[in-house]
C-alpha cells in the first residue's frame, strides 16, 4: 500500500472524528462517557447479553467492562439475570431508571445526526449513505439483512438520478457520447407526461437507503405516430449499478416486468437494446426473450448493431 493512500485515510479518520464529535470525551449535557453511551445503546437494543458478549462487541478489555457495569448496578442503570440454558451466565438488561437515562441520549443523537444532514440535498444524502455503506461492507462485516435490495415505485427526484446514472455509466463503461444521456432523458420525461400507473410502473432499487437499479415498464408505441400498439408494453431503462452486480438484480427487475404485464393483460414485451451489451443480453435470455431484428446505426459516438427483443406472454 502506498504512502498516499494511508495518509489519505488518516486524513480522512481525523476529520470524521472530528466531525461527529468523538475527540470531546463525551457527549454535551451528559455524564456518561462515549464508551457509557454506547454500551447503554447496546443494552437497550438486544436481548439477553452477557458480559462476554459486550465485551466481544465493543471490543473492549473484560476487567475495564466490568468496572463499567458495575457502576452502572449500584446506579440502578441494569439488571441481571440467569440464564435459563446455562446458570452459569447471566444476561444483562436496562432497568425502567436506565431506560430513561438512556432516552435523552438517544434523541440528543438523533438531533445530532439530523443535523449533520440538515445542509444536504436528497441527492447528497444518498451518496453519503452509499458512501457509508461502501465503507461498512469493505471494512467490516455487513449487518445481515433480509434481502440485498429493496424494490420500491418511482417518487420525486428518482427520474433524474436514472437519466444521471445512465449517462454516466454509459459513458464509463461503453464511451457513449452524451447524446445518449439526451436519449433517456427524453424517454424518462415521455415516461412521466404519459405515465398510466393502470397500465405502466417503474421500480427502483434500493439499498442501504440509495437507489441502486431501476426499470421501466411502459405501453408500447409506434416510434413515428406515438400510436400506442395494443396489447404490447415496452421494457426500458433497465440498470444495475456496478457495486450491486452479482446480486441478481438484473434478472429481479426484468422478471417484476413481467409479472407485472401479465397482472395487466399485455399479450408480450418489447425492448430495444444493443449488440454490444451482453450483460444485458444474458438477462433478457434468461427471461425467455428473443431477438426478432437487429439494424446497424452509429449513434452515441460508435457503429453499433440494434436489436429489437420480444417475450410473448
Amino acid at each position: 500500500m502506498t504512502d498516499t493512500r494511508i495518509d489519505t485515510i488518516r486524513r480522512f479518520n481525523r476529520f470524521y472524528t472530528g466531525r461527529i464529535g468523538v475527540l470531546q470525551g463525551g457527549l454535551p449535557g451528559s455524564t456518561f462517557t462515549l464508551t457509557e453511551s454506547r454500551l447503554l445503546w447496546e443494552l437497550a437494543h438486544r436481548e439477553r447479553l452477557t458480559g462476554s458478549e459486550l465485551a466481544r462487541r465493543l471490543d473492549l478489555d473484560a476487567g475495564y467492562l466490568s468496572r463499567l457495569l458495575g457502576g452502572f448496578k449500584a446506579r440502578g442503570l441494569i439488571k441481571s439475570t440467569h440464564s435459563k440454558a446455562d446458570a452459569r451466565h447471566q444476561h444483562l438488561s436496562l432497568t425502567a431508571a436506565g431506560k430513561r437515562a438512556f432516552a435523552p441520549l438517544d434523541a440528543r443523537s438523533q438531533a445530532d445526526v439530523s443535523a449533520l444532514l440538515a445542509p444536504l440535498g436528497e441527492a447528497q444524502q444518498q451518496q453519503l449513505l452509499q458512501s457509508m455503506a461502501g465503507i461498512e461492507r469493505l471494512l467490516g462485516e455487513p449487518a445481515p439483512r433480509a434481502a440485498p435490495f429493496e424494490l420500491r415505485p418511482h417518487r420525486a427526484g428518482d427520474i433524474g438520478w436514472v437519466i444521471a446514472r445512465h449517462g454516466a455509466l454509459y459513458a464509463d463503461e461503453y464511451a457513449w457520447d452524451m447524446g445518449f444521456e439526451a436519449l433517456v432523458a427524453r424517454i424518462a420525461a415521455d415516461f412521466i407526461e404519459r405515465f398510466d400507473p393502470a397500465r405502466e410502473a417503474c421500480w427502483i432499487a434500493e439499498r442501504d437507503g440509495a437507489p441502486i437499479g431501476s426499470v421501466f415498464l411502459v405501453q408500447a408505441r409506434d416510434e413515428t405516430t406515438h400510436a400506442a400498439i395494443d396489447g404490447s408494453a415496452q421494457l426500458r431503462m433497465l440498470l444495475v449499478e456496478p457495486s450491486a452486480r452479482g446480486l441478481g438484480l438484473g434478472v429481479r427487475l426484468v422478471d417484476e416486468c413481467t409479472q407485472f404485464a401479465r397482472r395487466v393483460g399485455y399479450r408480450r414485451i418489447l425492448l430495444w437494446t444493443n449488440a454490444n451489451l451482453l450483460a444485458a443480453r444474458g438477462i433478457y435470455r434468461k427471461a425467455g426473450y428473443a431477438p426478432t431484428h437487429s439494424e446497424r446505426h452509429h449513434s452515441f459516438g460508435h457503429d453499433l448493431v440494434g436489436e429489437t427483443w420480444e417475450l410473448r406472454l
